[in-house]
């Protein structure tokens, strides 16, 4: 069974609200406030609502998973929000920070550690991240950009570096 299977991932078409907010989150202004403080709401909500819910579930229409890393310093779990991207069977995760100039976080510790932990509405999947060739991780972005195409200028902005992209298959 596929991560996606597992999740219960869905992908419905965007309503007008969700494109309004989508639009907004893309533009350089909308991404540098986002990145400041989504991840925030979005942890509240998603415990407040024992985990059906994000923000950006809610008012962009995105499927929103939470993924579960070992921080590669501390050791501890760290829990970040991320859009889920379909790729085939398999659910692929953009290292875009909103196309900010730092890498983020959950990038390394994937890196130091491949296996983790994605959650959504209520499910949970323990997963290993594989770092997606350049073809997959072209394919990744144009899926990404269906979703979302706030992606395309992240990847403008994020131009000066790689922007890592994983795939995530089920841990045995």
């Amino acid at each position: 069974m596929t991560v996606q299977e597992q999740l219960g991932l869905r992908y419905r078409p965007p309503n007008l609200l969700h494109r309004a907010v989508r639009w907004t989150a893309g533009t350089a202004l909308g991404a540098w406030v986002l990145q400041r403080t989504l991840h925030h709401a979005d942890r509240v909500l998603f415990k407040v609502s024992r985990g059906r819910f994000t923000l950006a579930t809610l008012l962009a229409g995105l499927p929103v998973v939470l993924l579960t890393t070992t921080g590669r310093r501390s050791g501890l779990d760290r829990t970040t929000p991320l859009l889920a991207i379909p790729v085939d069977d398999d659910v692929a995760l953009i290292g875009s920070n909103f196309g900010q100039a730092p890498t983020p976080a959950w990038v390394h510790n994937l890196e130091a550690d491949p296996r983790a932990r994605i959650a959504h509405r209520g499910r949970t999947v323990d997963v290993v991240a594989e770092r997606a060739s350049e073809t997959e991780a072209d394919l990744a972005f144009e899926r990404a950009a269906a979703i979302y195409p706030g992606y395309r200028a992240y990847r403008e902005r994020a131009s000066h570096r790689t922007i890592r992209v994983f795939l995530l298959r089920p841990r045995n």
